[in-house]
């Protein structure tokens, strides 16, 4: 499954236990459709992980157009009061960055995958971010 969207906000690296860490961003995809000859527009936020490295963490941020490659999860958990949830997250395999960064990471402007050393400017998990 592939979407496209912009990041909302810098992604975050979290621990999950000593030897793991995530990279977590949201991206917002866009949908345009006309109803009754009006044009429309909703905004779908998409909460996402990538679990192969937390190297990639700087080049993703706000604002930034991405295509991602990878597939949906339903993660249960229990709220505050007890009651059994649940939410969707795309676990990303695959992230094509589609416009430069913000940030100038390291000195250097390595704001895509491309620039970053990668030719097809796709990061994947044998990829330099692991």
């Amino acid at each position: 499954m592939e979407i496209t969207g912009r990041l909302v906000a810098d992604a975050t690296v979290r621990a999950v236990n000593e030897d793991k860490k995530v990279t977590g961003f949201r991206v917002a995809v866009n949908r345009r459709y006309k109803s009754q000859g009006e044009q429309k527009e909703e905004t779908a936020y998409i909460d996402c992980t990538y679990w192969l490295g937390e190297g990639i963490a700087p080049f993703l941020t706000k604002g930034m157009l991405v295509q991602l490659s990878g597939f949906m999860t339903a993660e249960p958990w229990v709220s505050r009061d007890g009651e059994p949830m649940a939410s969707l997250r795309f676990r990303t395999d695959e992230i094509n960055m589609l416009t430069k960064s913000a940030k100038n990471v390291g000195g250097k402007n390595k704001s895509t995958a491309k620039q970053a050393g990668d030719k097809k400017g796709v990061i994947k998990p044998s990829g330099q971010f692991n």
